[in-house]
């Protein structure tokens, strides 16, 4: 059922007078329909019904009867047993905010007096109430009335509810339990015209808000238990058909009722009254207290609006004409703002602006200025206003990092966006570029071919007496003609067949018509015929006759080399036959582009895809190649995730200590909030594992953690002083670009003297792709190969050492380099080394280009220098640099060959912060040498990589097919076949060894020349690719290839020089790569015979070991660096050994094919690139910086 609730008075006139301030009034009302009524003459509040008829607080209220089929209530206080009809006891509500004593008199005298509705029927006389009663008066409205109105009324001292209340209450009260009103003795006075005095302690207005979003004054209330907005609505609707047909009074639903819509704007403007009592005496009282300012609600929540007050007059700014505030939230690091303030009605020199407190904050940061330069600044302290009840600081940094990450995709969508939009426009203006090209080949194409005939025609014929003629005569394309020849007349007479091979209009489409010629009955000669159709756009018909089909045929009458030409005596007009010529070759150019661009595309497409799947492979044997130490759970650490940490003590410094303390960052240990607390790792299932649970933050873009034996320490496994970090993937930081700078006196391919220049550009390549700044400083040579350098042009000059020293800038294979030219001559000899003045030339270049940096005002993270050529760099930086502008940088010495300037080599292992050599093997090997033995600490072995670029079977161009691991089979076929065929060697199906080496005794060359010999005895094939640099050596290969072309030329070739295409050739088409070195610090021959599926035959010593796993020997070794067996791999170095190797891998091939090429596939696989020595590097130069 609906109530409505008829009113005798407004409750408010434009003033703030209604009740006693100490007065606290609570209603409850049912929504529903009010009718048009008048009010009483006899009300004592009848004074009031000039300004607002029948809308208000009625002392006589109408119910209807039917109130027993009405839901109850939730949480309706049940009435007692026993209590007369309609009353329930009264609920006193009290709230912990109370802040004022209970007072005032109440209970004074009062009655009211009947009114009427709308309705014409009459009215009950309602029961009276007396003055100071303590029970409650039931009074009932007339039957037939539909609606219903409950209002309870109830003083309470110190509290008051707003009348924005009331509106809330008439909306939460429709689920009461019956249409009678509970008035106690507290609730009637007959004190004429009461007065409201707006306390801030009033209930739900103290925590409410007045909303920019919602009416103002309509505030929560929290008083209410039951009768939520959902369960009132829920319960509107399911009684929305069963309410009772209204009478026809004209009444209207609430939503367009005129008279409750100015019942709302009454109610409203009874708020503003109320609202701006509170603030008038939370103004006297803070200036009363000398606070320059307040805000109103004085408890700011979240998702709120506020009123921010300041009195001018006791700011820095009571002199200034206009106010402004600025401000932001939660420390100044959210949604500023800067607001005007304007002057209030408020008693003082009180401003104010509204301010929307956002649902993230936790803090109002602010000033007050005047727009210009005076500020009122707290006396430098700022002003801030607390935020209860949202977020926290920890919180509010979650919120930031996922506003971030949001942000971070979206701006990736938009420029990946960009990006293809960019692509696709660079793709259509290709197009647009391809067309007109072909376009214009296709006139050009025209022209010639135009040409050609009309010189052609003046020679063509009907036909040739004797020779040959065509029935007939007069023909047109698509007809069927007969071609008579005189097989007598030439070269044919004598053949068995014959056979007419034609096309037309030049050869226009080459061989076109075909076909076999019959013997005529013709007697006059010996003639020969043929049926042809002649071509529907032929101008000429060419052909010449042969004695079999094309392709089979041996002799032929071709006219003495012209050709035999006839004319088409009925053809399309030249002018039309050109224009579709034309449009037939622009289609046919436009087809092969097309096909030869998504050809390309294809195959940049699937280089893409497998350069990322190497990478990834790569990235996870990198996470795991600790394993045996400690490893995650994932593997790939994604930030926002938790990650479990695996640690094996036993295999450290750690092992069998009781206890194992995680302590850990983030970022390289520069983690904004510090490092973690330390955590004492849990035992697993598996008895020698401890493990961690860390939670990743969003931040996040590496883990760093080391472990101890105790909460405060003890004794610690820190890798080695290199830490443990494991990267994180998917955060919203990344890591900051560290500035490398390479000092060296080679790199391919410019200044290429030996492996060292290799390095120097694919390392530096490889982390300038991790998102590195790489620069190389590099001597000017007057012989650099200057066609490898773009954008060459002069950058400074500068004077030290005596001379003028010239810089030059570069960009070679990507990188960028500067070239340092002093003009002293130093570099003007024609080589990179070979002069007797080498350290001295060194010298200066490595204090010149430390000059250079200081100069420049650079100040890199890294100086990385190689072998003695660089190595002054090292101590030269200490004693010159390090205190005058380049204190930031770090020194990283490699050495990569240490046969040469032990002596300066030595110098800069003890100046250098971190020193490394090319394997990890070889580190080992040279560890005793006393210019290493001091420096161990700091001394560690990286291997070197192959540039997968320039090494790519499937995009190499000096091979016959590419081939990548899934057809390596195929593609390494058909490279052996055009290498036997290149070297004229036997073409068979046989074992070949490839030897790509420099012929020096370091390479092994007595095990070179016995494995020649042995493996022609096992009936294999020999391919050396190489020269040496010493005369005798290179003389002693001469006459060893002579006798082994003379005796077994059709299995054995020797080339002794460098050819770079023939390589490549080798490294594809061998079966095996010969690498028996007496030693060798890294190795790049055996890397790229695995890149190309060639299967490593080598001598276990230096990086040959670190690579090379032997499959009969080294399969632990290898699955504990996460890879499998590669190759075939020997100790001694003699025959025996190189014997034991080659014999096991040429056996497979013969008798366990499948076993090889398995091999050769998984060989492939493996990512012997730059990639994981990056990796590396990048570990060791943080270690440098740390």
């Amino acid at each position: 059922m609906e109530a409505a609730l008829h009113v005798q008075g407004p409750v408010c006139n434009g003033t703030r007078n209604f009740c006693d301030r100490r007065t606290r009034l609570k209603a409850r009302v049912s929504i529903g329909l009010f009718f048009s009524g008048r009010t009483s003459s006899t009300s004592p509040l009848s004074p009031w019904r000039k300004d607002s008829v029948a809308i208000g607080v009625s002392h006589h209220i109408i119910a209807s009867a039917d109130f027993s089929r009405r839901r109850p209530r939730k949480g309706q206080i049940p009435r007692p047993k026993g209590a007369p009809k309609g009353f329930v006891p009264k609920s006193r509500v009290e709230t912990s905010t109370q802040r004022r004593e209970k007072s005032g008199s109440e209970g004074e005298d009062g009655s009211g007096t009947g009114i009427s509705g709308g309705n014409t029927e009459p009215c009950k006389k309602p029961t009276g109430m007396k003055a100071g009663s303590d029970e409650d008066i039931d009074i009932e409205y007339v039957p037939g009335k539909e609606l219903e109105r409950r209002v309870e009324i109830e003083n309470e001292a110190g509290r008051m509810v707003s009348t924005g209340q009331l509106l809330r209450a008439v909306k939460s009260d429709e689920t009461e339990e019956n249409g009678r009103i509970s008035v106690t003795d507290d609730d009637a006075t007959d004190t004429p015209t009461p007065e409201i005095s707006a306390e801030r302690e009033i209930e739900g207005e103290v925590d409410g808000m007045l909303s920019t979003r919602k009416p103002l004054g309509v505030l929560t209330s929290d008083s209410e238990e039951s009768g939520t907005v959902a369960e009132i609505d829920e319960y509107k609707t399911k009684t929305e058909s069963t309410k009772p047909e209204l009478p026809n009074h004209g009444e209207k639903l609430l939503d367009h009722d005129p008279e409750m819509e100015e019942y709302s704007v009454k109610k409203l403007e009874i708020d503003a009254d109320m609202r701006r009592q509170v603030i008038e005496d939370l103004a006297q009282e803070n200036f009363s207290r000398g606070n320059k300012m307040f805000v109103y609600p004085q408890l700011v929540k979240p998702d709120q609006d506020v009123e921010l007050f300041l009195n001018r007059s006791l700011s820095t700014l009571k002199d200034e004409p206009d106010v402004l505030i600025m401000g932001a939230f939660n420390d100044w690091r959210w949604k500023h703002f800067m607001v005007k303030l304007n002057k209030t009605h408020l008693n003082g020199d009180w401003w104010s602006c509204q301010l929307y407190v956002p649902k993230e904050a936790y803090k109002i940061d602010f000033v007050f200025f005047n727009g210009g330069d005076v500020y009122d600044n707290n006396d430098k302290k700022d002003f801030f206003i607390p935020v209860e009840g949202g977020m926290d600081v920890l919180a509010f940094e979650d919120f930031l990092l996922e506003e971030k990450r949001r942000e971070l995709e979206r701006l990736a969508a938009e420029q990946a966006e960009r990006e293809r939009q960019a692509e696709e426009e660079r793709r259509k203006e290709a197009e647009r570029a391809a067309r007109e090209a072909d376009k214009a080949q296709a006139r050009m194409e025209v022209e010639k071919r135009q040409e050609a005939l009309h010189q052609l025609m003046k020679k063509a014929v009907r036909s040739t007496d004797n020779i040959w003629h065509i029935e007939p005569s007069e023909f047109k394309g698509g007809d069927l003609v007969r071609l008579f020849y005189n097989r007598s007349s030439g070269p044919l007479a004598h053949a068995k067949e014959l056979w007419i091979h034609g096309g037309h209009n030049n050869w226009n489409e080459g061989v076109s018509i075909s076909g076999r010629l019959a013997q005529s009955e013709r007697k006059d000669a010996d003639w020969w015929y043929v049926d042809v159709a002649v071509p529907d756009q032929a101008v000429i018909l060419d052909w010449v006759f042969a004695d079999g089909p094309p392709k089979n045929a041996h002799l032929y009458d071709n006219n003495h080399r012209q050709d035999f030409h006839a004319i088409v005596p009925v053809c399309m007009p030249e002018e039309s036959y050109w224009v579709e010529e034309e449009d037939r070759i622009y289609s046919k150019l436009q087809d092969e582009r097309r096909l030869k661009e998504e050809a390309i595309r294809a195959k940049a497409e699937i280089t893409a895809r497998l350069k990322s799947e190497t990478k990834a492979r790569t990235m996870k044997t990198f996470l795991l190649s600790q394993k045996h130490i400690v490893y995650t759970e994932p593997v790939d650490v994604q930030a926002g995730s938790t990650v479990t940490v695996f640690y094996n003590p036993s295999n450290t410094v750690l092992n069998g200590k009781p206890e194992v303390w995680f302590r850990g960052s983030f970022n390289r240990w520069t983690y904004r909030n510090g490092p973690l607390p330390p955590q004492k790792m849990l035992p697993t299932d598996n008895g020698s594992l401890v493990k961690a649970n860390v939670k990743v933050p969003l931040d996040a873009y590496m883990m760093d953690f080391v472990f101890s034996e105790k909460e405060d320490g003890g004794i610690y496994d820190n890798k080695n002083g290199m830490d443990y970090h494991i990267p994180v993937f998917g955060g919203i930081a990344k890591e900051p670009p560290m500035h490398i700078v390479h000092v060296s006196v080679e790199m391919a391919p410019i200044a290429k003297v030996g492996g060292l220049g290799d390095v120097v550009t694919s390392l530096s390549r490889a982390v300038q792709d991790l998102g590195h700044n790489v620069d190389i400083i590099l001597p000017k040579y007057d012989c650099l190969n200057l066609s490898n350098v773009k954008e060459f042009q002069f950058s400074r000059s500068y004077h030290w050492g005596g001379t003028e020293i010239k810089v030059w800038f570069g960009k070679v294979e990507g990188l960028s380099v500067y070239f340092v030219e002093p003009q002293n001559g130093l570099f003007g000899k024609g080589c990179v080394y070979g002069c007797r003045n080498d350290a001295e030339r060194f010298v200066f270049f490595c204090h010149a280009a430390l000059e250079f940096l200081h100069q420049s005002g650079w100040n890199p993270d890294i100086l990385h220098c190689h072998d003695w050529s660089s190595a002054p760099v090292a101590w030269l930086f200490k004693d010159h640099y390090v205190h005058y502008g380049l204190s930031k940088a770090r020194v990283v010495f490699t050495i990569h060959n240490l046969e040469f300037g032990a002596q300066f080599i030595g110098k800069a292992m003890e100046y250098s912060d971190k020193a490394t050599t090319v394997s990890h093997t070889y580190s080992k090997e040279v560890s005793g040498n006393p210019v290493i033995a001091p420096h161990l600490y700091k001394f560690h072995g990286i291997l070197n990589g192959i540039d997968p670029d320039i090494w790519d079977p499937y995009n190499d161009k000096f091979i016959p097919i590419s081939y990548t691991s899934q057809n390596v089979v195929e593609g390494k076929r058909a490279a052996k076949e055009a290498l036997q065929q290149r070297l004229g060697l036997k073409r068979a199906e046989l074992p070949l060894l490839g030897i790509i080496t420099r012929l020096t005794v370091q390479k092994g060359i007595h095990l070179i020349k016995h494995a020649i010999w042995r493996t022609l005895e096992r009936n294999g094939q020999v391919v050396l690719l190489g020269s040496a640099p010493d005369p005798r050596i290179q003389n002693d290969f001469v006459n060893l290839a002579n006798q082994l072309h003379s005796t077994h030329g059709d299995r054995a070739r020797l080339c002794l020089t460098y050819d770079e295409p023939l390589s490549h050739l080798i490294y594809a088409g061998a079966d095996f790569i010969l690498v028996p070195s007496i030693f060798e610090p890294c190795g790049l021959t055996q890397l790229t015979a695995m890149r190309y599926g060639s299967i490593p035959v080598v001598r276990k010593t230096g990086g040959l070991y670190d690579t090379v796993f032997d499959v009969d020997h080294d399969r632990e070794r290898a699955e504990a660096q996460g890879l499998e067996p590669n190759g075939f791999s020997f100790d001694g170095a003699d025959a025996a050994g190189i014997d034991y190797a080659l014999n096991r891998a040429i056996s497979v091939w013969y008798d366990g094919r499948d076993q090889f090429y398995s091999l050769c596939k998984t060989a492939m696989e493996q990512d012997w690139s730059w990639n994981r020595p990056a990796l590396d590097y990048m570990e060791l130069y943080h270690a440098a910086r740390k």
